[in-house]
């Protein structure tokens, strides 16, 4: 009986550490499952903090619009190349202002305003909202 008490105490010691660790961090997935693939841009940072999802109400669009169905790591839409281009003018927009370091004054929405085509004419003024 004394040899079993003293298995069980020392079972108890070693497994309560071993539940009690943190789970080892779960990494960000994909939309395939895995981690992000073909990042030229964009960080697995800003990915998790839903700047697709920026993306998407400023373009008035699905993912599909500038992704391939079921392979968003693929480049053969056009339009993920145009989409880098703009978000890398977005960027070099924003490091140019010399107020606040990392303090967003450009985004897609501030031209696209909800288009797929920005916006490059402003609209004409409202009836009798003149002067």
């Amino acid at each position: 009986m004394l040899v079993s008490m003293r298995f069980l105490a020392t079972m108890l010691f070693v497994l309560i550490p071993l539940c009690a660790q943190d789970a080892p961090p779960q990494q960000k997935k994909g939309p395939g499952g895995g981690p992000p693939k073909n990042l030229k841009i964009l960080t697995p940072e800003q990915l998790q903090a839903g700047i697709m999802q920026q993306f998407a109400r400023a373009l008035g669009q699905n993912c599909q619009f500038c992704h391939v169905r079921g392979d968003f790591a693929s480049d053969e839409n056009p339009k993920k190349l145009v989409a880098r281009s703009m978000i890398t003018m977005a960027h070099d927009i924003n490091a140019k202002f010399p107020a606040v370091e990392g303090k967003v004054y450009v985004t897609c929405y501030t031209c696209h305003r909800g288009k797929t085509e920005p916006e490059t004419v402003a609209p004409a003024p409202a009836p009798g909202g003149g002067q």
